[in-house]
C-alpha cells in the first residue's frame, strides 16, 4: 500500500510533464486524445511488443525490428475513433511473428523454430510459452552513476526513455503495455528533475525506488491474471473481476458491474496475448467509458479522470475503494430464504451466482478475493445438493451459517500462521516453512525452496503486524500471488501430483489446499555429491544473507533425505553447521579451516552408503573436539546407523 500511495503521488506530481497533454474537455475530446496518444507513442508501443517476445535481443536489434514493423503499424493510425483496433493489431502481430520466422538466425537464437512450423493462433500461443517470467531477471534498469545518464538526457531526451522501455519490457514480459508507458513517463520526468539537483544520486534513489517497487509488484499481478485466464475457464476470470470491481465500486448497480467485468476480462486476454497496440487502445477506451460513468460508479475516480493519458488508467486502477453504501440485508437474504431459489439457480445458474457474488461482495469489502470466491463455490455446492431434496428451502436456509464457517476457517488459519511467526521469530519461522514445503514439494531444488519460503516469510512479516481486517486480506492477497508463481513453475516443469492438484483443481481453494498438503511419500531422494548439497567457502564470512541461504539449503537437503526426522534433530545439525562456519570464519586461516573441516557436512549426505567404521573414521579426521563428540551421535541418530 505504501508503494501504491507513492505512485499515486507521482501521478499527480507528473501532470505537468512537458511530454504529456495536460487536459481533456469531454468524452469526445477524450476519444481524440486517446487516438492522438496512440499515434504519438506508436513506436514505443511496438517496441514493448518486440522486447517482450524477443527478450534476448539487444536494444539495437529491437529498434531495427521496430523500424521495419512501423511501416505496417502506420496503418493503425488511420483507425476511426470508435473502431476496434483488433484487426489492425492482429495483422501487426502476424507480421511480427512472420518476420521472426523468416529470419532463421533470429528464430534459432530465441528457440522459436518449432513455433514457426505452426500456423496463426497456434503459432502465437507457442511464442507466448517461451516468454521467461520476472524471476529470470534482476530488477529493472538500474543507474549506478547518474552523471552519464544526465549527459545522455541532455543530448537526447528520447533515448533514456526508450532504453527504459526496452529494459522494463524484456525483463517483465507479462507487464501490460499501458503500465510500461505510464511508468516510463514517470521515469523520464524523474530523470529530468534529478539531473537538475546537486545531489543527483540521492534524488535518483528517492524518486526511482517507488517506480521500481511498483513495477515489480504490478508485474507479478499482471502475470497472475494471465495465468488465471489460461488455466481456468472464463467464468473464474469473470468472477475475479466482478469481485474486485464490486469491492472498489460498491455503489454501482449490478448490470454496470457485470458489463465492466466482461470488458476487463476481455482486455486482460488481449494484454496477456502480448499485443501491446490493442492493449493500450483497449485500456484507453475502457478508462474513457469509466470516466463517462463516474457519477454512478465511484466518486474516488474523479481526480484520476482529470489526468491525461497515460496517467488516467493507472490512477483509476489504484484508486481507493469507495465507501460501503448503507445496504439492507434483504437482497442477500433472498439467496437463502426465497423458496424460488432452486428455480432461479436451475434456469440461469451463471447469472444467479454472479448476482449472489455481487451482493455478497458489496456487503463484505473487508474480505479477501479468494475468501469471497470460496463462499460462492460453497454456496453453489450447497444448492446443487439441496435442490435435489424434497424440501430444499430447509436445506439451503442454513447457508448463512455455512458462509460464516468458510470465513471463520480462513481467518483462523491465518491467525495460527501469524501466531506461530510471533512465537518463533522471523528466522526460525522461515526455517519452519522451509521444512514444511520441502516435505510437500521435495522435487524443487533447495535453492527454489529457500526462495519460495522466503517470499512466504516476508509476506507474514509484512501482513501479520496489521490489524485483523487488513491482516487477513493482506495474507490471502499475497498468498495467491506466491502460490500462483509456484503453479507456473509446476506448469513449466511438473513437481508432483499433490502440487498439481492444488494448482489445477480450484483457484479459490488453492491456499487451503497447499496448507493441507502432506509429505510427498512417492519421493525418493537421489544420492547427492558434496558440492550439490551446500557451498561452503570464505564467502560465507562476508555476507550474512549468503550464510543464511546456505544454512537453509542444508536444512532443505536434510529434510529431503529424512523427511520424518524430528525438528529437534534437524535443528541440532543446523546448530552444528552454524558453530563450525563461525569457527572457521574466526580462524586465522579460515580458507584452510573450511577446506579441512567443512567437507564433513555435505559428505554426510551419502552416509546411507557408508558403513559405521567409515563414518567413525570420517569424524575422527576432525581436529575439533565438539564435532567428534556431538555431531557423530546426532548424524547416526538421524540417519539410522547402529553401533555393532
Amino acid at each position: 500500500m505504501k508503494t501504491i500511495r507513492l505512485i499515486t503521488f507521482l501521478f499527480f506530481s507528473y501532470v505537468k510533464c512537458q511530454t504529456l497533454q495536460s487536459s481533456f474537455l469531454d468524452a469526445a475530446m477524450q476519444q481524440t486524445n486517446s487516438q492522438n496518444y496512440l499515434e504519438e507513442n506508436l513506436r514505443d508501443i511496438v517496441s514493448i511488443t518486440v522486447a517482450q517476445f524477443l527478450q534476448k535481443s539487444t536494444f539495437e536489434e529491437v529498434q531495427t525490428i521496430v523500424k521495419e514493423l512501423l511501416n505496417f503499424a502506420e496503418k493503425c493510425k488511420s483507425l476511426k475513433l470508435l473502431e476496434s483496433p483488433s484487426e489492425c493489431s492482429y495483422q501487426l502481430m502476424t507480421n511480427f511473428l512472420e518476420h521472426i520466422c523468416n529470419n532463421q538466425g533470429m528464430a534459432d537464437k530465441h528457440v522459436f523454430s518449432n513455433c514457426c512450423n505452426k500456423n496463426n493462433t497456434a503459432r502465437h500461443k507457442c511464442f507466448l510459452l517461451y516468454k521467461k517470467g520476472d524471476s529470470s531477471h534482476s530488477d529493472i534498469f538500474q543507474i549506478p552513476n547518474p552523471e552519464p545518464v544526465c549527459e545522455i538526457d541532455k543530448e537526447n531526451q528520447v533515448s533514456v526513455k526508450e532504453r527504459y522501455i526496452y529494459e522494463t519490457s524484456r525483463k517483465h514480459p507479462f507487464l501490460y503495455g499501458p503500465t510500461i508507458l505510464t511508468m516510463s513517463a514517470c521515469y523520464e520526468t524523474a530523470i529530468q528533475s534529478c539531473c537538475q539537483e546537486e545531489n543527483k544520486t540521492e534524488c535518483f534513489q528517492i524518486k526511482l525506488e517507488p517506480i521500481r517497487k511498483y513495477i515489480k509488484e504490478i508485474s507479478l499481478r499482471h502475470h497472475h491474471l494471465c495465468e488465471i485466464g489460461i488455466k481456468f475457464n472464463h467464468k473464474v476470470a469473470k468472477a475475479v473481476e466482478l469481485v474486485l470491481l464490486t469491492k472498489k465500486q460498491p455503489k454501482a448497480n449490478f448490470s454496470e458491474i457485470a458489463k465492466l467485468a466482461i470488458d476487463i476480462k476481455n482486455l486482460h486476454q488481449t494484454c496477456c496475448d502480448g499485443n501491446a497496440v490493442a492493449c493500450v487502445f483497449g485500456r484507453s477506451q475502457l478508462m474513457n467509458y469509466t470516466c463517462s460513468k463516474q457519477a454512478i460508479l465511484s466518486s474516488k475516480i474523479t481526480p484520476c479522470c482529470a489526468l491525461p493519458a497515460p496517467f488516467r488508467g493507472e490512477c483509476i486502477i489504484n484508486s481507493e475503494n469507495d465507501e460501503k453504501p448503507d445496504l439492507s440485508s434483504g437482497p442477500l437474504s433472498r439467496f437463502t430464504e426465497d423458496r424460488f431459489v432452486c428455480k432461479q439457480f436451475t434456469d440461469k445458474q451463471d447469472d444467479f451466482l454472479q448476482e449472489f457474488l455481487y451482493e455478497y461482495s458489496r456487503r463484505h469489502p473487508e474480505l479477501a478475493l479468494p475468501v469471497i470466491l470460496r463462499v460462492v463455490i460453497v454456496y453453489q455446492n450447497l444448492l446443487e445438493k439441496c435442490c435435489k431434496l424434497e424440501n430444499p428451502l430447509e436445506c439451503y436456509s442454513h447457508g448463512k451459517e455455512t458462509f460464516q464457517k468458510v470465513v471463520r476457517e480462513s481467518h483462523e488459519h491465518i491467525k495460527n500462521h501469524c501466531d506461530l511467526r510471533e512465537k518463533l521469530g522471523d528466522s526460525n519461522f522461515h526455517d519452519r516453512l522451509l521444512v514444511l514445503y520441502t516435505k510437500k514439494a521435495p522435487q524443487l531444488s533447495a535453492q527454489e525452496l529457500v526462495a519460495f519460503t522466503k517470499n512466504m516469510a516476508a509476506a507474514a512479516t509484512k501482513c501479520c503486524p496489521l490489524c485483523d481486517e487488513q491482516k487477513f486480506v493482506c495474507v490471502e492477497d499475497t498468498a495467491k500471488l506466491i502460490f500462483g508463481a509456484l503453479c507456473r513453475r509446476h506448469e513449466a516443469e511438473p513437481i508432483n501430483d499433490g502440487v498439481g492438484h492444488c494448482c489445477d483443481d480450484s483457484y479459490a481453494f488453492r491456499k487451503p489446499c497447499f496448507d493441507d498438503l502432506h509429505v510427498d511419500r512417492t519421493y525418493i531422494s537421489p544420492p547427492l555429491s558434496c558440492d550439490q548439497v551446500i557451498s561452503l567457502t570464505e564467502e560465507l564470512c562476508k555476507a550474512e544473507e549468503e550464510f543464511q541461504t546456505e544454512k537453509q539449503k542444508l536444512l532443505s537437503n536434510l529434510v529431503k533425505q529424512k523427511p520424518y526426522a524430528t525438528e529437534v534433530q534437524f535443528q541440532s545439525i543446523i546448530t552444528d553447521f552454524t558453530h563450525l562456519a563461525k569457527m572457521c570464519c574466526q580462524a586465522e586461516k579460515s580458507e584452510i579451516c573450511f577446506q579441512e573441516e567443512v567437507f564433513l557436512f555435505p559428505c554426510l549426505f551419502s552416509l546411507h552408503s557408508l558403513g559405521f567404521l567409515k563414518l567413525k573414521k570420517l569424524f575422527l579426521h576432525s581436529n575439533y573436539e565438539w564435532i567428534r563428540r556431538k555431531s557423530l551421535s546426532r548424524w547416526i541418530d538421524i540417519f539410522g546407523f547402529r553401533i555393532c
